[in-house]
């Protein structure tokens, strides 16, 4: 059984030009990183918005933990999947851990206050990302990372099952990109499941245990980082040349510019895999 999968799954908008996917069928594994890797528009987003219910397929069906997603209740799965979206809105002057007790929602009835084991979990998840110190400062004042590691403690604080995060490293620098793809291993480590979606090899080299390859809403492969990140596959994958070195660490991903003997470094660094 899967934690996540779907099964001759098609879908498309009511408006647009054509299916975003056509008989897709996936098997995400419990416990593990999962990422969804394709260049912008192959339907990455778009299937974390079906998996979380936010989209209905036109045909086929999503199951999780081996239950169609419409068998479950709002709030029960909202225990089970917690979100970390691309960019996130924060209208009011919330701190911290404020911001992040909103993640205890699932868990209080109509006009029920966060009680002591709420604040708990809000503060076990923000000591978790590595701000503890910053408990008490507006959400708005913080960095872009800071932001985007608070939106990992609210959804920690969920305490939900399994874990999307939609391009979690985009627009962050080096150090903070680092966190983030270190603190998915740990999430796993507590008996998580972690699904995260990006258009960088190296991200998914990093932090992936399992790698799902999409292009334009098909899929070109799924399965290990070995098999998956391969020379081959992703030029497929991005319709340019690229190279994968092996090395110690796993995966080295370049791409060519104009002339083969000049390549691109990676966007995200190379980590030791855990």
């Amino acid at each position: 059984m899967a934690a996540l999968s779907t099964h001759n799954m098609d879908f498309a908008y009511p408006a647009g030009n054509g299916p975003v996917f056509e008989q897709l069928s996936l098997q995400l594994p419990f416990n593990a990183v999962t990422a969804i890797l394709g260049p912008n528009g192959s339907g990455k987003t778009t299937l974390l918005d079906l998996f979380l219910g936010l989209l209905t397929p036109t045909a086929g069906t999503v199951a999780i933990h081996g239950k169609g997603r419409t068998t479950y209740a709002s709030k029960d799965l909202k225990r089970i999947i917690g979100l970390v979206p691309q960019n996130e809105s924060i209208p009011f002057d919330l701190s911290l851990l404020e911001y992040v007790l909103l993640g205890r929602a699932p868990f209080l009835g109509l006009l029920q206050t966060p009680g002591p084991r709420d604040r708990s979990a809000a503060l076990a998840a923000i000591d978790q990302v590595g701000l503890a110190r910053l408990q008490h400062r507006p959400v708005p004042q913080m960095s872009g990372g800071e932001r985007q590691l608070a939106s990992v403690a609210r959804a920690l604080a969920q305490e939900s099952q399994i874990l999307l995060m939609d391009e979690p490293t985009s627009h962050l620098d080096l150090a903070n990109a680092r966190r983030i793809l270190n603190l998915m291993s740990r999430i796993k480590r507590h008996g998580r499941t972690v699904l995260f979606t990006t258009h960088d090899p190296n991200a998914a080299a990093a932090a992936a245990d399992h790698v799902v390859l999409l292009k334009q809403g098909r899929l070109l492969a799924a399965g290990g980082v070995a098999e998956t990140l391969t020379t081959e596959l992703l030029s497929a994958t991005y319709d340019q040349p690229i190279e994968v070195v092996r090395t110690h660490l796993g995966p080295l991903v370049s791409a060519y510019t104009d002339s083969p003997s000049a390549v691109t470094g990676p966007a995200q660094p190379q980590m030791r895999r855990n």
